[in-house]
């Protein structure tokens, strides 16, 4: 049974390998509350997944640890396992999906586990662990539905009080649930009154739905680029946990979930993977009735693809309104992409890229359509730009008619 007596034991066993994350204030992120950022992407292996695993494998005992261990995980796991393996001389196999970053992957292996790449989800790893585990009598250490996990997890409950005691409301990344069961049983423990809220991709609702209609569930599929909470099934322990202490839960899409990575870098100079960043994009689009409140949002890892980052940052900055495009219909002859171009510059907009078409047939014979890309300050500078062009006397295509 999880006390909290067993998480200030996990915060002593943890002292010596996990940082205590700095709290930061984060101005600009919201118009509505004070954010605080809990940045457990800053944590040793870039993610909180370090303190449940360390502190799990720490309770071991010698014949335990005698016949290895055996873990799934999408990635961030994998890499607290691997080092806490390492530190204790323990040989380690992670079962990972065959779609995790391949940065995750590569960082595991150097800390001198034994990667087996399963196809498709975390579930399937998961399912391919507990093969292994039957197999060569490995020692099983759990994600999220553990106790010991969990109890490590919790230790960022007590670092949240410990540096802001004044706290109303904790949001947490939500996937298997092991992260916000451990870091609400610590923070309802220690001031009942503190909400804790949980947030999940809409692509990958597994317990925001169990929740919702009161009985776990299973999802057949799970679509969202936060890979670290791309969970299909909850936890046993997680579920009941989350039934008990969390205040409510909500999803944030893969647009909001961009937007808040995009603000991240550009306002606070920090580096959030998806499933990390979940907890800033239900706080930046008002997932939670928190107006004037202090709110700790818990960034819980850092560890994002460099090369899927590109894709992130124009994902975000559509969802912003900073970059915009548009098709125009024109009539086919010399001077109108110089018209175009002098509008678009006069209200202030920047022209990325132009594609001319006059091969498309829902076109008259004598047009052309133009499809132009502009950076623009915002949403609002965009309709500007587009209302201009509409009073100019050029068609924009798929655009609503302007009342």
């Amino acid at each position: 049974m999880l006390t909290l007596d067993k998480i200030y034991h996990a915060a002593y066993v943890l002292r010596e390998v996990a940082r205590k994350t700095d709290l930061i204030l984060a101005p600009g992120l919201s118009e509505e509350n004070t954010i605080y950022l809990k940045t457990e992407n800053l944590q040793v292996t870039g993610s909180f997944k370090l303190r449940g695993a360390y502190y799990k494998i720490s309770q071991l005992n010698e014949e335990e640890k005698k016949h290895g261990i055996i873990a799934c995980s999408a990635g961030n796991h994998a890499q607290g396992v691997a080092l806490a393996s390492q530190k204790n001389n323990i040989p380690c196999m992670i079962c990972m999906p065959d779609g995790a970053p391949l940065s995750k992957v590569e960082a595991t292996r150097k800390y001198g586990a034994e990667v087996c790449l399963v196809k498709n989800t975390y579930d399937d790893a998961h399912a391919r662990a507990l093969e292994i585990q039957k197999e060569d009598g490995r020692t099983m250490i759990h994600p999220f539905d553990d106790e010991d996990v969990i109890a490590g997890q919790g230790t960022i409950g007590l670092e949240i009080l410990d540096q802001l005691s004044s706290a109303d409301a904790v949001i947490v990344p939500v996937g298997g649930g092991g992260l916000i069961s451990g870091v609400a049983f610590a923070i309802k423990s220690l001031n009942p009154d503190c909400k804790v809220y949980g947030v999940q991709a809409a692509g990958a609702p597994s317990m925001f739905k169990s929740i919702k209609e009161g009985n776990m569930i299973t999802l057949d599929s799970v679509n969202t680029f936060a890979d670290g909470i791309a969970v299909k099934h909850p936890g046993d322990i997680t579920y009941e946990m989350i039934s008990k202490y969390v205040d409510d839960l909500a999803v944030v899409s893969e647009d909001e979930i961009a937007a808040a990575i995009l603000a991240l870098m550009e306002k606070q100079k920090l580096i959030s993977e998806g499933a990390g960043a979940v907890s800033v994009a239900a706080a930046m689009f008002n997932k939670f009735d928190l107006h004037g409140k202090k709110v700790v949002c818990l960034v819980s890892g850092g560890n994002i693809d460099v090369s899927f980052l590109n894709r992130v940052i124009t994902r975000g900055l559509i969802m912003s309104g900073r970059r915009t495009t548009i098709t125009i219909e024109l009539a086919d002859r010399p001077g109108q992409l110089q018209s175009v171009s002098e509008i678009i510059s006069h209200c202030g907009g920047n022209v990325v890229t132009v594609y001319h078409d006059r091969s498309d047939p829902n076109m008259a014979i004598n047009s052309c359509f133009l499809r132009v890309v502009i950076e623009t300050r915002d949403r609002e500078q965009a309709d500007q730009i587009k209302q201009e062009i509409v009073k100019a006397g050029m068609q924009l295509v798929g655009e609503k008619p302007q009342q």
